[in-house]
């Protein structure tokens, strides 16, 4: 009985111990920087003077940027843009006027701040905003008038891969202390955030850094995302606590017994049949996480030393995506670590799997729920 208690005892540490790291490395796992290349239409609505027009989606504008996100949800990009302004042709008198800024942003993932991943890994939306300086020049002003500007908008993206997105952004750019209108001619009067120009891109994110993917489709489980688990962990601890204080005389007769084994083999079976060692999986993953080491161990153990044991492999998913999708993976991952099993020593003949889908006992709409639903389970007979 005093190894089952300092088994157990190692156990709950390592398992902690695992769950606590894989948290910290967390942010180190995804990439951080992207280059950001985009072109398109524009469409300057103030100030024009009387009789000068543009087309009502006007090119041409391209955009280049460089973003740094500081996690999954927050970042900072610089970026460059360019507008080409000219009459309509269409009772319009001529011009051609160029625009040129340079803008610092911050940067908001709003598809991980909204939990896109619940529905889609395809899919991703960003918000921006920020100040910068921008330039105009045309062909009927003399000189340059330099604005400040403001920039807010919002851009779509589709996952091509890994390493590109295909982006559409639709931006709102508001100039102060524009000095001349956008066909050239002088004004007076510019204080405030008088000039109004809308953008159209679409373009490209290219992202940039050695791990697999790129912050902006990374969903990372925080402290308290293993919170659920930290509760199984916490009833562990209990359990030892009340076997390591059993009466001696208690643990003496067990020990001396003839059947002494017995108990041992009884408690052990009890807690993984009970769940408390489950093998977890990353969103999408048929691969067991690093966490789940322990807890192969213990079933891996028991079967070694129980050969007449058999053990049943209950695959579950989360509730993110097609139910006959989720029925596969739960198989594949209950195949991984049957494979595991058998490669470890353990017949086939003594390992059967159960896929059972999609686990709908845990919510769809939290995140760590959804952590914990995606495990291959243990029924030990």
């Amino acid at each position: 009985m005093k190894k089952v208690v300092a088994f157990l005892a190692l156990t709950v540490g390592f398992t902690a111990l695992q769950a606590q790291e894989k948290t910290e490395r967390q942010a180190d796992q995804y990439n951080k920087w992207s280059v950001e290349l985009g072109g398109g239409f524009n469409k300057p609505e103030r100030p024009l003077t009387e009789g000068y027009y543009t087309k009502n989606i006007s090119p041409f504008t391209t955009d280049l940027g460089v973003r740094y996100m500081f996690n999954n949800k927050f970042g900072l990009k610089a970026d460059f843009g360019y507008n080409s302004f000219k009459g309509n042709g269409d009772g319009s008198k001529d011009f051609d006027s160029k625009y040129y800024r340079v803008d610092l942003q911050a940067v908001a993932n709003l598809g991980r701040i909204m939990n896109f991943e619940t529905w889609t890994n395809t899919f991703g939306l960003l918000g921006h905003a920020g100040v910068g300086l921008g330039r105009l020049e045309s062909d009927n002003l003399v000189g340059k008038d330099r604005v400040g500007n403001f920039i807010g908008g919002i851009t779509g993206q589709i996952r091509l891969s890994n390493r590109v997105a295909l982006t559409g952004d639709f931006s709102t750019i508001l100039n102060a202390s524009q000095d001349a209108t956008f066909d050239g001619q002088a004004i007076t009067n510019s204080n405030g955030f008088k000039g109004v120009l809308f953008n159209g891109t679409i373009g490209l994110n290219v992202y940039l850094g050695k791990h697999e993917k790129h912050a902006d489709w990374t969903v990372i489980s925080n402290n308290a995302d293993v919170s659920d688990l930290e509760n199984k962990v916490a009833e562990l601890k209990a359990q030892v606590k009340t076997i390591s204080e059993q009466k001696p005389t208690v643990i003496e007769k067990q020990i001396s017994a003839p059947a002494a084994a017995a108990p041992d083999k009884d408690l052990i079976k009890n807690m993984i049949n009970d769940k408390y060692f489950s093998v977890y999986f990353d969103f999408n993953k048929a691969t067991p996480a690093e966490t789940s080491t322990a807890a192969l161990d213990v079933v891996l153990t028991y079967l070694k030393n129980n050969p007449s044991a058999n053990v049943t492999l209950l695959g579950y998913a989360d509730q993110v995506g097609k139910s006959d999708y989720n029925e596969r993976l739960s198989l594949a991952r209950a195949n991984n670590v049957k494979t595991i099993l058998e490669k470890a020593g353990i017949a086939s003949s003594r390992i059967s799997v159960d896929p059972k889908g999609a686990d709908t006992t845990f919510a769809k709409d939290s995140e760590e729920a959804r952590r914990l639903a995606r495990r291959v389970t243990f029924i030990l007979r």
